[in-house]
C-alpha cells in the first residue's frame, strides 16, 4: 500500500496570502504547502481523501488519470471546495462516462448536496460532474474498490466532527481537536498513523503540536507524519529537529510504503 501526501497545508495553505513570513517567502519546496490531501494506492486501486480547492492541482502534479472514488473527512470548504474537478475524470473517456463515487459522513452528504446541487439536480445541464454519494455509518467498517475501510471520528470542535480513516496499517486522521478513548481503540496495531497539526500553540479547533505527539506516544506507531500546518509550524528544516525519532512533519508530494 502506498500513501502519497497530495496537500500538507491549512486552509489557508502555504504561503499565506499577502504574508511576509520566512515560511512564506522560504525557497524549500517542502515549505510550499497545498490544502490537505492523500492519495492511497492498493492492488492497483486508488482513493483519494479529501478533494479541496487545490484537487485539480494535486492530480496533475501527480499524474493521476484514474480515480476510483474520494472519501471526505468533513464539510469545510479546504476538504471539499474542488470537487466540481471530478468532470475530468468523468469524462476523459467519453462517451463512456465513470460515475465519480464520494463516500462521507451524513452532514458533509449534506453540505455537497447544497454546495454543488446542479449535480444533483432531476434536471441537469450538460457537464455537470457525475457523482454517486454514499453516505457511511461512522461506526461501521466499509468497503471502497476492495479496500476495507474503518472510519475513525474525532471532534473537529463543539460543532463539528471530522471522520479519519483506517485502510490495514495505515490511519489517516485530520482535522481533529479530541478524540474519545473508543475511537483511539481503533488505531491499535497501526505501522503508520498521519495526524494533523495545526502549529506548536493551542487551537481550539485542531490538534497543537503537542497533542499530535501526545496521540501518537499514546497509539505506539512504528512511524507517524503530521500533517494540516499552517505557517506557524516554522521552516520545514528546523522545525523536523525538534520532533522525536519516528515522527516527521509531511510535505507535499512525500510518499509512503506501508507493509500490508
Amino acid at each position: 500500500m502506498k500513501l502519497t501526501f497530495l496537500g500538507t497545508g491549512t486552509s489557508q495553505g502555504v504561503p499565506v496570502i499577502g504574508c511576509r513570513c520566512a515560511v512564506c517567502r522560504s525557497a524549500d519546496e517542502r515549505d510550499r504547502r497545498l490544502r490537505t490531501a492523500a492519495m492511497v494506492e492498493h492492488n492497483g486501486k486508488r482513493i483519494v481523501i479529501d478533494a479541496g480547492p487545490d484537487f485539480r492541482q494535486q492530480m496533475l502534479r501527480e499524474g493521476v488519470e484514474h480515480l476510483d472514488a474520494i472519501l471526505l473527512t468533513h464539510e469545510h470548504k479546504d476538504h471539499t471546495g474542488g470537487i466540481d474537478d471530478v468532470r475530468a475524470f468523468n469524462f476523459v473517456d467519453y462517451p463512456t462516462i465513470h460515475t465519480m463515487h464520494i463516500f462521507a459522513n451524513a452532514p458533509t452528504v449534506a453540505t455537497l448536496k447544497k454546495d454543488f446541487d446542479y449535480a444533483f439536480a432531476v434536471d441537469k445541464y450538460r457537464g455537470v460532474p457525475v457523482i454517486e454519494l454514499h453516505t457511511i455509518d461512522e461506526q461501521c467498517p466499509f468497503s471502497v474498490a476492495g479496500i476495507e475501510v474503518v472510519p475513525i471520528v474525532g471532534h473537529h470542535s463543539d460543532r463539528f466532527r471530522s471522520v479519519g480513516y483506517r485502510f490495514g496499517r495505515l490511519a489517516y486522521i485530520t482535522d481533529f481537536s479530541a478524540i474519545d478513548p473508543a475511537e483511539e481503540a481503533k488505531l491499535s496495531g497501526v505501522e503508520v498513523l498521519v495526524v494533523n497539526s495545526l502549529r506548536w500553540e493551542p487551537h481550539d479547533s485542531h490538534f497543537s503540536v503537542a497533542e499530535a505527539l501526545e496521540l501518537i506516544e499514546r497509539v505506539k506507531p512504528q512511524r507517524a507524519y503530521l500533517t494540516h500546518m499552517s505557517h506557524r509550524i516554522g521552516l520545514h528544516a528546523e522545525a523536523e529537529e525538534r520532533l522525536p525519532d519516528g515522527v516527521k512533519f509531511a510535505y507535499d508530494g512525500l510518499k509512503v510504503e506501508i507493509n500490508e
